[in-house]
């Protein structure tokens, strides 16, 4: 295989120019990386590539032979050097004469510490002894939904002779065994019985392959890849249908309706401690499974791969429902599903666990299936339940795969079963072989995936929390959002101008991720457009959990006269659009029965009367007292606070040049008219500063902190209440 003209799906995406000026490792980095970025070879954090390479051995001088290998829990497509665990081969190479046999290869993960190569503190995933016993210098083991299908089909061993021979190549097909100790050893002895082997399926898993360069491993994966989806389409195209062929339409208003249930079915399937971040998919493969004949029964079965299988767990949730009759029993019927998979869920660990496993975790799903509508998926983040979604769509293409080699005939010991498990542990439904529940369980209570779960950071305060910044764009609120980012929130940033929004929201995700936020538009005036926010709200991460609203406005005019229109206005911003926003959220809230949090933002104009500002005071004093009503209102679901600043300069709308003039010649403070526009805003907040007992002037940060506090999970039993953030203005004390 030396020409990419033998490709018809993939792309040959080596440089040489590149390559050539890299070294061993970092050529074994490059190669990961060329793996990953195509999500038809792995997918995110699956698979592991790794190269033989000499070394001179810091304690001795001698060259060794050191083996590079993917390290736990990296992702091949954005993988570091530093990524790669490096261990010496033949202290690998020697621990089978510590092996005691299956039952005990656990034992072995322990000992890779001591096979460590350097002063690496890059943990040696599970797979390591599979590449280290394999005698190649450069070796790749990728999970592409092709070679899966080929691996899960009841006929797989059959149909691999048959591409074998169709495209020359000695494939030999390895049982199924979890990946480990075991699975190393069978692998090497099946590649040794077969000169010239160039590569191995294992059943129900993935493909091995590799090459005496890096550039040779690399190009021999993705042939023998494309080529395996060249058979596959060839068949699919002589079969027609897939899973049985179509059962229902699309429904005409799917993306109405799962924004509608979208915040319900997060609802169900987290907990006030435990909250998931949600993903809606409604691609035409996913529509095409879901809507199809046998969509129930192959959800039933699960998923085959074991990468595939520890973020969608034992198998997803479907929702039977006949998209042609009426969306109103929908909620029904998921509660109903949701209560017999719990149920199944229980029934799943209590027959499979030993008294050493793991406690049992939270029985809800991953996914949700619901024909006419598409795929709900949750994690613990949005990156978490997008990739969830991302490795069901694999099992669905893993699923048509094997379906699409169905010939109605299947050998009578399946060739996935062996010593793990017999054939009659397996479940067959179109030819595609499901994991069996026993072997599923070994795997998603494994103690060495519970180590895995364990070594995770620890999650922040607002991590899992969904906040909606309303006028996020500029002064309190763009700090509540960058705030909010740092303490692991998922952020939607809405503000009249969808631009201003977007460049905040651009900034959260410097802080807390590139998936971690997004912007809106809103005019917080009209019910429709803060619909509009909620609803993308809901789209970008699921539902919410926290309401802030910044927004407010202060009159102004040349000649300091308010006009009626303009006293109107001003109630309709500071009043009755903070009512209309909680008003709207509350719906929300409800459906999703999550506790949740509401922050208004009022002001210490509220409690002090001054000449000229009678409109700004009187609403911030209504607005004051609105976050006592709506307290009582929405409770207990809703805790309803406040915060009540003292004037806030920097960073605010609400002081433009001329109003910032206008204050400073009131108040008698000498400035020049070549001064900026932050030079002269200082001069005002210093000359308010100096009104108050910390003479500090207010930032909006002060004010941030302030509004996290309350809206987060360090102050549960406050409500109805308001903090002053005024640097101790005497003239705001209430009396």
């Amino acid at each position: 295989m030396t020409t990419a003209n033998k490709l018809h799906f993939l792309e040959d995406r080596w440089d040489e120019a590149v390559a050539s000026k890299l070294d061993a490792p970092e050529l074994l980095r490059y190669r990961s990386n060329l793996l990953g970025s195509d999500l038809r070879l792995t997918n995110f954090g699956g698979g592991n590539t790794s190269s033989k390479i000499d070394e001179v051995d810091p304690l001795d001088g001698q060259t060794k032979k050191i083996l590079w290998v993917k390290g736990s829990g990296g992702d091949l497509g954005s993988i570091k050097r530093a990524g790669f665990a490096t261990l010496y081969l033949d202290k690998v190479l020697a621990l089978t004469k510590s092996y005691k046999g299956v039952a005990l290869e656990d034992e072995i993960v322990g000992m890779y510490p001591l096979c460590t190569f350097g002063n690496n503190p890059v943990a040696a995933s599970i797979d390591t002894p599979l590449h280290g016993f394999l005698p190649f210098p450069h070796v790749d083991h990728l999970h592409p939904d092709w070679g899966i299908a080929l691996a899960a089909s009841a006929n797989g061993k059959e149909k691999m002779e048959e591409f074998n021979k169709q495209f020359g190549h000695k494939m030999v097909w390895v049982p199924w065994q979890r990946p480990g100790f075991e699975l190393a050893m069978m692998l090497r002895d099946a590649v040794a019985a077969v000169p010239g082997c160039d590569g191995v399926v294992l059943g129900g898993h993935g493909l091995f392959t590799w090459g005496e360069t890096q550039r040779e491993s690399y190009l021999n994966t993705i042939t023998i890849i494309d080529q395996i989806g060249q058979f596959l389409a060839s068949h699919r195209e002589k079969k027609g249908v897939a899973f049985g062929g179509s059962k229902y339409s699309n429904h005409e208003e799917r993306a109405a309706l799962a924004t509608k249930l979208m915040p319900i079915i997060r609802g169900r399937v987290s907990s006030p401690k435990l909250r998931t971040i949600g993903t809606f998919t409604d691609t035409p493969d996913v529509l095409e499974f879901v809507n199809s004949h046998s969509a129930k029964q192959l959800a039933h079965l699960g998923t085959s791969c074991p990468d595939h299988f520890i973020r969608t767990k034992i198998r997803p949730l479907f929702v039977e429902w006949d998209p042609s009759t009426d969306p109103s029993v929908l909620e029904e019927k998921f509660t109903t599903a949701l209560e017999t998979y719990r149920a199944e869920y229980a029934e799943y660990y209590k027959a499979h666990a030993l008294p050493e496993s793991p406690a049992m975790r939270d029985a809800s799903p991953t996914v949700v299936l619901i024909p006419g509508i598409g795929m709900f998926s949750f994690g613990k983040n949005k990156t978490e339940s997008r990739v969830t979604s991302e490795f069901y769509t694999n099992a669905i293409h893993v699923m048509e795969g094997a379906g699409g080699m169905d010939e109605g005939k299947w050998p009578p010991v399946l060739p996935q079963s062996g010593n793990a498990a017999p054939t009659s542990a397996f479940t067959v439904h179109e030819n595609y072989v499901a994991l069996p529940p026993s072997e599923a369980f070994r795997i998603e209570y494994w103690a060495l995936e519970e180590a895995k779960i364990r070594r995770q950071p620890a999650e922040k305060e607002l991590s899992r929390g969904i906040v909606l910044v309303v006028g996020g764009a500029s002064g309190i609120g763009r700090e509540v959002v960058l705030l909010a980012a740092e303490r692991g929130a998922h952020v939607v940033v809405a503000d009249l101008s969808q631009e201003a929004a977007q460049k905040v929201a651009d900034e959260a995700k410097a802080i807390g991720g590139k998936e971690c936020a997004v912007a809106t538009s809103i005019d917080i005036r009209k019910r429709d457009a803060i619909k509009d926010a909620l609803n993308a709200t809901i789209k970008a991460f699921g539902g919410i959990d926290i309401l802030i609203n910044t927004a407010a406005m202060f009159p102004s005019s040349p000649d300091g006269v308010i006009t009626d229109a303009q006293w109107a206005l001003t109630l309709e911003v500071n009043v009755t659009s903070n009512y209309l926003l909680t008003d709207e959220a509350s719906a929300i809230f409800k459906k999703q029965g999550l506790p949740g949090s509401v922050v208004l933002t009022s002001s210490a104009n509220a409690v002090v009367p001054k000449r000229g500002t009678e409109a700004y005071d009187v609403s911030k004093a209504a607005l004051s007292h609105l976050v006592r009503e709506l307290a009582v209102t929405y409770a207990p679901l809703l805790r309803v606070n406040g915060i009540s600043p003292a004037t806030v300069v920097k960073g605010s709308t609400m002081f433009p040049r001329d109003r910032v003039k206008a204050s400073l010649t009131k108040y008698d403070i000498a400035f020049e008219e070549s001064m900026s526009d932050d030079e002269l805003r200082n001069l005002l907040a210093k000359f308010y500063a100096k009104r108050t007992l910390t003479h500090v002037p207010i930032d909006p940060k002060d004010c941030a902190e302030a509004i996290l506090y309350l809206a987060g999970p360090k102050a549960p039993v406050t409500t109805g209440h308001l903090i002053p953030v005024d640097g101790g203005l005497t003239e705001a004390y209430l009396r």
